[in-house]
């Protein structure tokens, strides 16, 4: 049989190794990658070899040539440009057409028993079989599911983790019977599991997946790139290493020097050549490549330091990777994660801190103080979005350098001359930040149209006026000390999930464009946005009815940007109002819980003494609106959207209403009763947003004071829900009490439980496997329903170490006994 081993990726997670070196040649132990890929085939028997080359092509060639010095015989497929996973096999079928072929990553390491693999594959009878592992973190990675007889039933690539039900992922090796070639177009970029495998199972053939036991460890990321390392040298994965142990743990390869002073703490590797000096100390998990020089006094720790490289006396190297051909100077320090580029300098007593990335041929000047402050998560996730847009405390975590880089970064997704919308709340943080994202627009070839502060609705709907994007700063809700920059699309919906990590990519990266002088951008501030809104809104919402109905209503501004859009509103609404708290207040640029609570407590005494239909009460930006009835009782957000869902589906008795699956069931019957129908959306408002968007959409909400108004907007608009629920209110001529009355009582909890992110996945499969018969439903997380209707829902958080549990049952107490019977299964897989 033959293998083919996959080598042409560009690796740019793992930049600046990467700029001047293919990823597969990236050293492991002072050996490349693929060296070990190819020992590991060597070893199964399987000597013949084609290697997919594409990016830096020539230097691995260079480096395998022909395979005499590994016993094997190896030939190259060169693709003249990106085909995919498949596409690049497809590119070396004239080497494969006669028999089944393996097919491995050339950058990944691992020890699994190819045999066996193979072995099972024709005892199956398999098309394909897809090699298969367990992994603590399967967001990165393929999820694929296999039955009792281990045929797949399902693939799922790069999953969310409302998306993850299983941590069996997709290792990417296979075997393959050369019959799989007629499903691959020549030419094109194609993908095995994306492409070729969805449509071999939709025409039923025989894929099955081998659960391997063993190592795999996917080289993608400067950190799996680190951990390959220590696990090498902990003896985790069963490769060669050269050398002799010359203590346990101590490594030391030919030729190397070591003084009979230095102190060498394992595991350690010393590569051959190297010479290690007095009073040097090296410490467990450090890596020393050939011909590198150790001066004495240098102290190294978790240090992965490539060939030919100068270590200075008295340097200090932390957690780092140092590329090859670089000096690093006398008392130099390196810090945990830093990346230093192939043949760089690194001066004298300069500190270079953590996370840092130098790319290749760059010198530091001696005594320079280098923190380019690139933002690596330390949740559980190497990407910069949560919930929220980018968010953290001010001048912390988010400082006008950030904003500058991140909106450079936005800006080289664009096209140059493309137009961004930038607008913020009222507070202080939000206007300098905004100014630094503006200047960085303009020096990146984008004009501004600025809005100054207006309410969030307002810049959406602004930004869907010809804008290429929109940029929002605000004060995170309830949290004063700590703002969110908030990315728009051109529709002024939150950034994708594609957007985002389009983003993340190029800020990693640090590859900003920048304007030539006749480039920079304009910057205009529109005028009249108000009144552009509000002219739309009326003329897209149904205000019959009101002007006869007569209605008071009471509207607390809660001292935000909403204020801003009120008065123009309310007197072309022509309804009798009351508006309290109107002016801006920058000292309160949003409220706590306590203090939301109180505000809604007030305004239902207002109500109840003016006598008023019903009060509403706006977020402090004008997304999220909270009702009081006109007895002055405070209706629940997740009441709240029921009573709107009744009063819509009740005038429009046809359709479709979005809701995320942690919804009450109750809003099933809700709508079913007046003849439409609910789609579950997951937790995230972008798939709110994408399901608003459908032309039978009539509704939407997330039961936290979110609604979408789709004949308005497919994004939360609190204005536009005001405007919508007053023109219900007076064409029904019911109270919001009588609605909320003639509504289910629902009962609905929910539980966070700590759950470290090393064991999410495991967490979610027990979820799966302890649900046996049970109906499981995926669209978000994994939610139980039992045979009685009851329901529980796991969702593990996406920004934190945590796991969200939801549960409806017929009364709060067999609610709480769901929770408790399912925190178990969680709990049990975190031990």
């Amino acid at each position: 049989m033959k293998a083919v081993v996959m080598a042409g990726g560009e690796g740019t997670r793992l930049r600046p190794m990467t700029s001047s070196m293919p990823k597969p040649l990236l050293p492991v132990a002072n050996r490349p990658i693929m060296e070990h890929v190819l020992r590991l085939l060597k070893r199964h028997g399987l000597t013949e070899t084609v290697v997919t080359v594409q990016f830096l092509a020539s230097l691995v060639k260079n480096y395998f040539g022909d395979g005499e010095e590994l016993g094997m015989e190896l030939t190259y497929a060169h693709e003249e440009k990106p085909l995919g996973t498949a596409g690049s096999v497809k590119n070396a079928e004239e080497a494969l057409k006669d028999d089944a072929f393996l097919v491995i990553s050339g950058d990944a390491l691992t020890d699994f028993d190819l045999t066996d693999l193979i072995a099972f594959h024709k005892e199956k009878g398999a098309l394909v079989t897809v090699c298969l592992t367990r992994v603590p973190n399967p967001l990165e990675f393929g999820i694929t599911i296999v039955d009792d007889e281990g045929r797949v039933e399902r693939f799922l690539e790069k999953p969310t983790w409302g998306q993850v039900f299983s941590d069996t992922v997709n290792t990417g090796i296979y075997v393959m019977e050369p019959e799989v070639f007629d499903y691959v177009q020549p030419d094109v970029s194609v993908d095995w599991s994306g492409d070729v495998f969805p449509q071999l199972m939709k025409e039923g053939k025989p894929i099955y997946g081998y659960v391997a036991e063993g190592y795999w460890e996917d080289v993608g990321t400067h950190e799996s790139y680190v951990k390959a390392q220590a696990d090498v040298l902990e003896g985790k994965v069963d490769v060669e290493l050269d050398g002799f142990e010359i203590s346990p743990g101590v490594w030391i390869a030919e030729g190397a020097e070591v003084h009979p002073d230095a102190v060498l703490r394992g595991p350690v590797y010393v590569g051959d050549y190297a010479k290690v000096e007095a009073d040097v100390e090296i410490r467990e998990h450090t890596v020393i490549g050939s011909n590198v020089v150790v001066k004495s006094g240098a102290f190294l720790h978790k240090a992965v330091v490539h060939d030919n490289v100068y270590i200075g006396p008295h340097s200090n190297l932390r957690g780092c990777v140092i590329g090859k051909n670089t000096d690093i100077m006398r008392a130099a320090r390196i810090e945990d994660g830093a990346v230093i580029g192939d043949e760089c300098l690194v001066g004298e007593e300069s500190i270079v801190q953590g996370n840092v990335r130098v790319y290749p041929f760059k010198t530091i000047e001696a005594g320079a103080f280098v923190n380019t402050s690139v933002i690596w998560e330390s949740r559980g996730q190497a990407h910069l979005f949560g919930a929220r847009g980018v968010s953290g405390i001010l001048n912390v975590e988010i400082t006008p350098e950030l904003a500058v880089r991140l909106a450079g970064a936005y800006a080289t997704t664009l096209k140059k001359g493309a137009t961004v919308t930038t607008a913020r709340d009222h507070s202080r943080g939000a206007r300098a930040l905004k100014r630094a994202v503006i200047s960085a627009l303009q020096a990146s070839a984008i004009d501004v149209r600025d809005l100054e502060n207006v309410p969030l609705p307002v810049a959406r709907q602004q930004t869907a006026r010809g804008s290429a994007g929109g940029i929002m700063i605000r004060t995170t809700p309830g949290v004063p000390d700590s703002v969110d920059i908030m990315f728009f699309d051109e529709r002024g919906a939150d950034l994708s999930q594609a957007g985002q990590r389009k983003l993340d990519r190029v800020y990693a990266r640090q590859e900003y464009r920048r304007a030539f002088p006749g480039e920079i951008g304009d910057l205009s501030f529109p005028s009249s946005v108000f009144d552009q809104y509000t002219g739309a809104l009326l003329r897209s919402v149904d205000t019959s009815g009101i002007a006869e109905a007569g209605l008071k209503v009471v509207v607390d501004a809660s001292n935000g940007s909403a204020g801003l859009v009120l008065p123009s509103l309310l007197g072309r609404l022509g309804v009798d109002s009351l508006t309290i708290n109107p002016g801006l207040d920058e000292s309160r640029p949003t409220e706590s819980a306590d203090s939301r609570r109180a505000g809604l407590v007030r305004l239902g005494e207002i109500v109840a003494s003016a006598r008023a239909a019903f009060g509403v009460r706006f977020d402090t930006v004008g997304e999220r609106l909270s009702l009081v009835d006109e007895r002055g009782r405070i209706i629940e957000d997740d009441r709240a959207l029921l009573v709107m869902l009744d009063l819509v589906a009740a005038e429009r008795r046809s359709g479709r209403v979005a809701l995320p699956v942690t919804t009450t069931r109750i809003a099933e019957q809700v709508a079913a009763y007046h003849g439409t129908q609910v789609d579950w959306t997951t937790t995230s408002p972008d798939d709110l947003t994408r399901v608003g968007r459908e032309e039978s959409t009539i509704f939407g909400g997330d039961g936290l004071g979110g609604f979408i108004v789709p004949e308005f907007s497919s994004v939360f608009d609190g204005t536009a829900a005001f405007v919508r629920l007053i023109g219900l209110v007076a064409r029904t001529q019911l109270t919001l009490s009588q609605i909320d009355a003639r509504i289910p009582r629902a009962h609905v909890l929910r539980r966070d439980l700590a759950t470290p992110w090393a064991v999410k996945g495991l967490v979610m499969r027990r979820v799966v496997e302890a649900a046996g018969d049970r109906h499981v439903d995926t669209t978000d997380g994994v939610r139980v329903v039992e045979s009685d209707g009851r329901w529980v829902l796991v969702l593990p958080d996406p920004a934190e170490a945590v796991t969200h549990l939801w549960a409806e049952g017929p009364d709060d107490e067999s609610a709480e006994a769901l929770l408790d019977e399912w925190a178990a299964v969680v709990d049990s897989a975190g031990r």
